[in-house]
């Protein structure tokens, strides 16, 4: 990737039900954290990438890019795209292109409020054709599991230390949760209180396996490498952003065992990063489910499909919040995921930049990740839909090329 572009500063909310704060106060918020801290002002900004999903269902707000300009008094070019993902991949190719040299990206969203109506839109959108037989927006998950199960023949025993597995990715993830201020849910489960989730539903996936429905904001700027010179001494880099696409249908696609958008994505981000997995010891991926963590693993190319429920396993004996990969250790969702830190969707894509950002830089507090070497870069995957589209995003130090 030619002039990468420079990730300068980062700001977010805390994530959760804000019933009490209108979505302009939410993106306000983030955006005055991230402007603080690289003291950036509105008229240095160039261009503004924003991302929501709902926002025109939830909140009624018609032409966003009109609100969001009315709210920040911008009237610099603007656009809106459905994930923060989308919204940074876009902003990367203008900052590339010579287009601009300086760009606000940010998501928000506003979904508790109308909690029972966003569950039929989550389903209705993400697929339309399970929606109409009755299907729940947990139900894929659940298909995705018994297809894996089925593909790999997992029975007996390791049938037993799969479902196990998916139970410490939750408690893990809460456990993550309680160090990040921002997260909806700074608890600790047990693994217990997952299985008897799953017993109470009479479901192979309970309570406890899903990320919640969340309201929030989160901020980044955005900079070629000259500005970012200039406002910070420690910028991130991404080394890689890309996107690949696959059947809305999740029961029309060939394999319903993994997700094929995700694998094409990180394989081409990987090859724009030059960054080897082997490279990476921190990663966000996109939690919805414990079912959806284990198989972005497997996706991502970090476990040999069908055995990341071994690593999860192994790796979260005795408390440990990481995995063991073939002797080294690999940390994932260390703000706790959506699982736990909560999923506003326009909004978490840029949640998860902010923890990799952190991570990077050493400024994580109790969460912080100690990197083995010099070198250090991380990964984001992002999803619209289920699977239906994935991004994938490899940041790091400029140095690793």
């Amino acid at each position: 990737m030619q002039n990468r572009p420079a990730i300068v500063a980062v700001g977010r909310t805390k994530f959760g039900e804000h019933y009490g704060k209108e979505p302009e106060k939410l993106i306000e918020e983030a955006w005055l954290a991230a402007s603080n801290e690289c003291n950036m002002e509105r008229k240095n900004l160039e261009a503004c990438y924003m991302s929501d999903c709902f926002l025109p269902i939830t909140n009624k707000l018609g032409l966003e890019e009109g609100f969001l300009s009315e709210l920040t008094e911008l009237h610099v070019p603007m656009e809106v795209t459905r994930s923060f993902s989308a919204a940074l991949l876009t902003a990367c190719h203008a900052i590339q292109a010579g287009v601009y040299n300086t760009v606000l990206v940010g998501g928000i969203e506003k979904m508790t409020d109308r909690w029972d109506k966003i569950r039929d839109d989550l389903m209705l959108l993400d697929d339309p054709w399970s929606y109409f037989a009755g299907g729940t927006p947990e139900s894929n998950h659940e298909l995705m599991l018994r297809a894996y199960i089925k593909k790999h023949h997992i029975i007996g025993e390791k049938l037993d230390k799969l479902n196990l597995a998916l139970a410490q990715v939750a408690v893990k993830n809460h456990a993550n949760a309680t160090k990040n201020k921002y997260a909806q849910y700074q608890r600790k489960i047990t693994i217990d209180q997952v299985l008897k989730a799953r017993k109470t539903a009479h479901k192979a996936l309970g309570l406890y396996d899903f990320a919640p429905i969340s309201d929030g904001a989160s901020a980044l700027i955005l900079t070629s490498d000259t500005v970012a010179k200039k406002l910070n001494d420690h910028p991130l880099y991404v080394l890689g952003t890309t996107s690949a696409t696959d059947y809305l249908n999740y029961p029309a696609r060939e394999d319903l065992s993994h997700f094929v958008a995700c694998e094409l994505a990180m394989k081409n981000a990987s090859k724009m990063a030059k960054t080897a997995l082997s490279e990476m010891q921190v990663i966000e991926v996109y939690d919805q489910s414990t079912m959806m963590e284990l198989v972005s693993l497997e996706d991502l190319g970090f476990c040999v499909p069908g055995t990341a429920w071994k690593s999860i396993h192994e790796g979260c004996q005795n408390d440990q919040n990481c995995y063991d990969i073939d002797g080294r250790q690999l940390f994932v969702n260390t703000n706790g995921g959506l699982k736990a830190d909560g999923n506003p969707l326009g909004a978490t894509g840029g949640a998860q930049i902010f923890e990799i950002y952190r991570q990077l830089r050493g400024e994580a507090g109790e969460r912080q990740v100690k990197f083995n070497g010099s070198k250090k870069s991380g990964c984001v995957l992002e999803y619209e839909g289920f699977g239906t589209k994935a991004y994938v995003t490899v940041l790091g130090d400029k140095n690793l090329e």
